[in-house]
């Protein structure tokens, strides 16, 4: 018999070719009754491929072993959970840092140099009546990191390649890193042009970049996020930017999203993105044969690539 696995949400066509190449899946977003569907293979599913598992949802499969989690984030699992129930979390780090680390460069060039508004002030034919105006550029620029891990660390890497100096915000300092360290977030912010956010989501890190940090980043100073939208007080920051009082903001999260605050759709002093950080063919790609391939391990009793619990 094959081994049987629940699928949690829809996942890369290669992806899901693997998985039923290899074993028995039960696609749970496709269920009209998903409760029906839990209760009855709910003995014989022994892994969940994909995220978006809670401890009901653990406490209701005894056969579970693994959770491959289909992102490097991990916080829409209950690891407390998982772990409690001698559940195995594994995720899909290092094959997304030079997607997403790409995409952060390009919403910062995108927002200091206003690439989207320029696209615009062309097809609307506004040019022949004057140019925009002027904007900024990077070079010389300081970027603060909150997050130097894997991806952080491309991020700086690149944002030195664009002739910036880079400083960073962490629990601990990196003693083999050689940028300037910060204790404290609202000094790096006040000490930094830019602020790029890319640490984990979850309850430790929620509103991390509060009202106080914002203000101390200030009406010349942008923020990028492309972690996770829990981790910015969003309000603050949509009142902050209406009000001038913090440059610009270059967003690929939101708090809520899809769903979030029509009001940044009329400010000229942002830059917005739907979640694609890791949006690109080879890297989903590869985010879904590590899926696979954890998978594979685990049943084949071999040490996990990529555990967290």
């Amino acid at each position: 018999m094959t081994i049987e696995i629940l699928q949690t949400h829809k996942l890369l066509e290669s992806c899901e070719v693997a998985l039923a190449e290899r074993f028995t899946v039960h696609k749970l977003h496709e269920a009209a009754d998903k409760a029906a569907l839990i209760a009855q293979l709910a003995p014989r599913l022994r892994a969940i491929a994909g995220g978006a598992v809670n401890a009901d949802l653990i406490a209701q499969l005894p056969a579970l072993e693994i959770i491959a989690n289909f992102g490097v984030g991990y916080d829409s699992i209950d690891t407390a959970a998982a772990r409690a129930a001698n559940v195995r979390v594994t995720n899909t780090p290092n094959v997304l840092n030079d997607a997403v680390a790409e995409l952060t460069i390009g919403l910062m060039i995108a927002l200091a140099r206003r690439i989207p508004q320029a696209d615009q002030f062309v097809r609307q034919g506004k040019w022949p009546n004057g140019n925009m105006g002027l904007f900024s550029e990077l070079t010389g620029k300081t970027v603060g990191i909150l997050g130097l891990g894997r991806i952080g660390k491309e991020i700086a890497a690149r944002a030195q390649a664009m002739k910036m100096r880079v400083v960073y915000y962490g629990r601990k300092r990196q003693e083999s890193e050689p940028h300037v360290f910060y204790d404290n977030l609202v000094d790096m912010a006040r000490d930094s042009d830019w602020l790029v956010v890319i640490a984990p989501g979850g309850k430790g890190t929620e509103r991390i970049v509060s009202r106080e940090v914002l203000e101390a980043l200030g009406p010349q100073g942008n923020i990028v996020n492309v972690a996770r939208g829990t981790l910015i007080d969003e309000a603050a920051m949509l009142e902050l930017l209406q009000t001038g009082d913090l440059g610009g903001a270059a967003l690929d999260v939101f708090e809520n999203e899809p769903a979030m605050p029509e009001a940044f759709f009329a400010l000229d002093n942002v830059v917005l993105s739907p979640h694609q950080g890791s949006a690109t063919t080879q890297t989903r790609n590869a985010m879904g044969a590590l899926v696979v391939a954890n998978l594979d391990a685990h049943f084949a009793g071999e040490p996990l690539i990529s555990a967290v619990v």
